[in-house]
């Protein structure tokens, strides 16, 4: 049933996103003194659920050729100052990178719980 709302999707979305960027986050601080290693990132989420078809629907089978939700997440290389061993993972930016991600998974949830409550309501049960 809130598969097919496009808020609740938007929401589920967005949920995997945050998870995914903060798996990359999580793999940055990991690496954070490994020589030449390249901090990554992922593409705004925007542009994330825009790529995913967002705004297109298939009305019928075959209507549309590609794949709904066929986004890939693929880190890219995040910019930053190379310190001299060629590391540009910055602690600091992390950690605020971190704080974004968990506030749009944060922000996910209550979308989705709020959605959940007005569809509840709407049948007439309640919590």
């Amino acid at each position: 049933m809130f598969e097919k709302l496009e808020l609740t999707r938007m929401a589920q979305g967005l949920a995997a996103y945050a998870g995914t960027r903060m798996s990359v986050i999580a793999q940055n601080v990991a690496h954070a003194d490994t020589p030449g290693y390249k901090a990554q990132d992922l593409p705004p989420f925007d542009k994330v659920f825009a790529a995913g078809g967002a705004d297109m629907r298939a009305t019928r089978p075959g209507h549309l050729h590609s794949a709904q939700g066929s986004a890939t997440l693929v880190p890219e290389r995040a910019p930053g100052r190379e310190s001299p061993n060629g590391n540009t993972v910055s602690l600091e930016g992390e950690m605020v990178k971190s704080v974004e991600a968990r506030q749009s998974h944060d922000m996910a949830l209550a979308v989705y719980r709020a959605t959940s409550d007005v569809i509840r309501a709407s049948l007439g049960r309640s919590r």
